[in-house]
């Protein structure tokens, strides 16, 4: 059996499958206005993303920057690697749209890398990247990029890459705004039933992609709703809930008043509830933009002052939490001391001792010199004289 696939991008769950009913798969691409085929590749074992192949016979395809193509500019190839759009030229192309004089002219354009007169390029709207071996890899279409937190994102890289895990089926990626009006990504799969699946993606994503193109939610599916025309209806994809995600950690509900406070600030901040004390910020959905914001609304919160290692180090309820207790606590030459190690420093040793006993006074003392007592010890015995008796303290 051989099979023929094409009309949607192939993912590499989907050839696995294929490959274990059929003697050989190929991946063909090409739309309607250039007769349906333009490239084609041969699918074999794998975990890379499935290539759309290399041209046909008499077929020209070139991958160009697509912001030069928007604002009319002359036509550019992208280096190889680089994402950009599609344009494909040949002998199949078509001659245009019936009656559509305006939009054939928007998308069948003079092709500048022919010496043919009247050659043509038909405009895909699609994202790919021409790889070193001259294959080419196919991306999405050119209006699914997004731009989150200043990157430029083509979301059919993140679903590529999402794709590949061995547990996932389908894969979709769009933006949406999250609570506090900052554009965020969110994933959605159809996936195999596996226990941590989603502790266990954002893993496998971060060794994958850069951290601002792992999508902050994931969204378990059934299945895609679909247009008329069997394409996923991005449109039609629910808003994630506000359930706490399916992490590999144990839900534990805050013990004091400072993790109800900081639980309280995550989950508005997130768009999620409940909030555990050892639930990994990050894995909740948190971002660099989140982290200035969020450590902003916890110094007001608290009146404290911290720095952004103090999240890093320990992003967790419990963590940002005692941080918050050091912060509170006195400081001595600018380190944080624990109170009870300021107690314990307060002890004599039972070796010290004064060779002559003390005498009781009956009368209180009028003059008191205080004398080899120098940081804490002696800043709390200054301050309990001054406060507790009308001596005159000498130091």
């Amino acid at each position: 059996l051989k099979i023929l696939s094409g009309g949607e991008a192939m993912t590499r769950s989907l050839a696995d499958r294929l490959l274990e009913c059929c003697a050989s798969l190929w991946n063909m691409y090409g739309p309607t206005e250039t007769t349906i085929w333009s490239a084609v590749d041969r699918v074999e074992p794998g975990t890379d993303a499935v290539s759309i192949g290399y041209p046909i016979a008499n077929t020209q395809i070139y991958i160009t920057d697509e912001r030069s193509n928007r604002k009319g500019d002359v036509l550019r190839q992208v280096p190889v690697g680089q994402p950009g759009e599609i344009l494909i030229g040949g002998d199949g192309l078509a001659r245009g749209y019936l009656n559509r004089v305006e939009m054939t002219a928007q998308r069948f354009v003079p092709d500048p890398f022919s010496a043919k007169p009247g050659a043509r390029l038909y405009k895909t709207g699609d994202l790919a990247r021409l790889m070193p071996d001259g294959s080419i890899q196919f991306i999405g279409r050119v209006d699914n990029q997004v731009k989150i937190r200043g990157h430029r994102i083509e979301l059919g890289d993140i679903e590529a890459a999402i794709s590949q895990h061995a547990d996932v089926k389908e894969a979709a990626v769009i933006a949406r705004e999250d609570n506090v009006g900052e554009k965020q990504l969110v994933g959605y799969l159809v996936a195999a039933p596996s226990p941590n699946l989603l502790s266990k993606l954002r893993v496998y994503l971060k060794e994958k992609l850069p951290e601002y193109m792992v999508p902050a939610v994931f969204v378990m599916m059934d299945k895609f709703p679909l247009t008329p025309n069997g394409k996923v209806a991005r449109r039609a994809l629910p808003t994630p809930s506000q359930d706490r995600p399916d992490l590999d950690i144990e839900m534990v509900a805050p013990r004091t008043d400072t993790e109800r406070e900081l639980a309280q600030i995550w989950s508005q901040m997130l768009g999620i509830a409940p909030v555990g004390i050892h639930d990994n910020f990050f894995d909740l959905g948190g971002h660099s933009l989140f982290v200035a914001k969020m450590m902003t609304q916890v110094e007001e919160t608290f009146a404290v002052k911290l720095a952004l290692s103090d999240l890093f180090s320990a992003p967790t309820i419990a963590g940002l939490a005692q941080a918050i207790i050091n912060a509170q606590q006195p400081q001595i030459l600018g380190s944080k001391i624990n109170l009870d190690e300021l107690l314990a420093d307060a002890q004599l040793d039972h070796s010290i001792f004064p060779e002559v006993p003390g005498v009781d006074i009956a009368q209180a003392p009028q003059n008191i010199l205080l004398t080899g007592a120098t940081g804490f010890l002696g800043a709390f015995l200054l301050d309990e004289l001054l406060s507790t008796t009308t001596a005159n303290i000498y130091c």
